[in-house]
């Protein structure tokens, strides 16, 4: 939201009123998508999004605000159709790939999702999210080293980010390595991460 304006309804009431003024502008018309969404009006949010891209069907970020809304609606495909139409506009959108990538990790389809998050980190090397999906896209495909050496490398570069640590967790308790495991649960759990009770069940034993 801009400084000059004291509460999020005084800017959108703003907005609205230059979208009066020049409905044909794209730009103005997903500005308040993203004002809406600050409100959690996705319902809103998601016809503004759908008026930006009738006027600039191009407009890359647009999908992929309506790939979140589907996405918080329990919507997979919905949001993997939208992030696949950001990427046809915009083949070097790196959170259009990372988006595509978690769907189809969301699926349990890691051999779908592996060449998603590396076309994104391609295209953003510095994508911690989609450095740490792949990680777990690796583990899930049964490919532990690269998982492990990928884990890594982000807490290497990012050490309080935790799905990295929980990825390592899984990984080194599928090498039977559970001390270890255990090890990098708690490391996970200190940051924040919301470790599978399952998981911790299992690493009890290692205590």
């Amino acid at each position: 939201m801009k400084e000059q304006y004291d509460n999020i309804d005084e800017y959108i009431a703003d907005l609205k009123d230059t979208i009066s003024k020049s409905p044909d502008c794209a730009n103005h018309l997903y500005n308040l998508g993203m004002a809406l969404l600050t409100k959690r009006d996705f319902s809103a949010a998601e016809r503004a999004f759908l008026d930006a891209l009738s006027k600039s069907p191009r407009l890359a970020e647009a999908y992929v605000q309506l790939g979140g809304i589907a996405l918080q609606r329990g919507d997979l495909e919905g949001c993997l159709n939208y992030n696949k139409e950001a990427a046809q506009c915009r083949p070097r959108f790196a959170i259009a790939w990372g988006n595509i990538g978690f769907v189809h990790l969301q699926r349990g389809d890691a051999e779908e999702a592996i060449p998603a998050f590396t076309k994104a980190l391609k295209w953003d090397p510095n994508f911690v999210q989609a450095q740490a999906s792949l990680a777990a896209a690796y583990y899930m495909k049964g490919e532990l080293d690269q998982s492990i050496a990928l884990s890594e490398k982000v807490v290497e570069k990012y050490p309080s980010f935790s799905p990295a640590y929980n990825n390592l967790a899984l990984v080194w308790l599928e090498k039977g390595e559970g001390k270890k495991a255990l090890e990098y649960a708690r490391k996970a759990t200190e940051l924040g991460f919301d470790v599978n009770p399952e998981l911790w069940t299992e690493l009890q034993q290692y205590a």
